[in-house]
């Protein structure tokens, strides 16, 4: 059964996005992406918050608006800090991604 990952940010735009096609496709993990804002790409919603084993979130701004939509998730969120300065793909987010991530998943 593989793990559910949601990762997520402000407007599903640049950093969720790069998480989640990081892990898309790789054995043992089911990725997802979305964004706290109300014009996201893919908005946050209980149904995806219900489905997710692990929510990783990129500040503590987007744990707190979970938390307010779904209380009940707190134990699955992990807040990474990262920024809202990078754009989608841009190498110095992977590599902090990774970094961060390798905490938290077994990424080998």
């Amino acid at each position: 059964m593989p793990t559910k990952i949601l990762f997520v940010c402000t407007g599903n735009l640049d950093r969720s996005p790069t998480a989640e096609d990081l892990f898309k496709g790789r054995e043992g993990f089911e990725v997802k992406s979305a964004g706290t804002h109300v014009h996201a790409r893919r908005r946050i919603s209980e149904s995806l918050l219900a489905w997710a084993d692990k929510i990783f979130v990129m500040e503590r701004a987007h744990e707190e608006a979970i938390l307010q939509l779904k209380p009940d998730v707190e134990h699955k969120i992990t807040v990474l800090g990262i920024p809202d300065s990078y754009l989608r793909d841009d190498p110095e987010l992977v590599d902090l991604l990774r970094a961060k991530l390798s905490k938290h998943l077994n990424t080998e």
